[in-house]
């Protein structure tokens, strides 16, 4: 048997209202339900969760997860599109990263100024 949408809520640091988001969108698939009519998740629907909470802390449009999830559906015949969604996506979060780096140099160099300025 699953768990409850509250655990899964809980276990996956998304809310109840995301997770029935996700699932209207097809970001998961329609959840088992248990005898009671209430969402059963699974071990499996869990790990998918944390992938695509993954994605989207890196910055993947939800279109774009919506995309890789129909495709994943489709099965093993779209791995090669899967991948290009993955590598495409991987791209952009290295040239943010690269970016970022760039400003927390911005950021060091100033407070290192204004710590030398202070320590006058």
């Amino acid at each position: 048997m699953g768990i409850t949408i509250q655990e899964a809520s809980h276990r996956s640091g998304l809310s109840a209202h995301t997770l029935r988001y996700y699932e209207r969108i097809g970001l998961i698939h329609e959840v088992e339900r248990d005898p009671s009519g209430h969402r059963a998740y699974t071990e499996s629907d869990l790990a998918w969760l944390d992938f695509l909470t993954r994605l989207r802390s890196t910055g993947m449009p939800i279109a774009d997860m919506c995309r890789y999830a129909e495709l994943r559906r489709r099965g093993p015949g779209t791995t090669a599109e899967r991948r290009r969604i993955l590598e495409a996506h991987r791209e952009r979060v290295r040239t943010r990263i690269a970016r970022l780096t760039e400003d927390l140099g911005i950021l060091d160099y100033k407070i290192d100024f204004y710590a030398t300025t202070e320590a006058r």
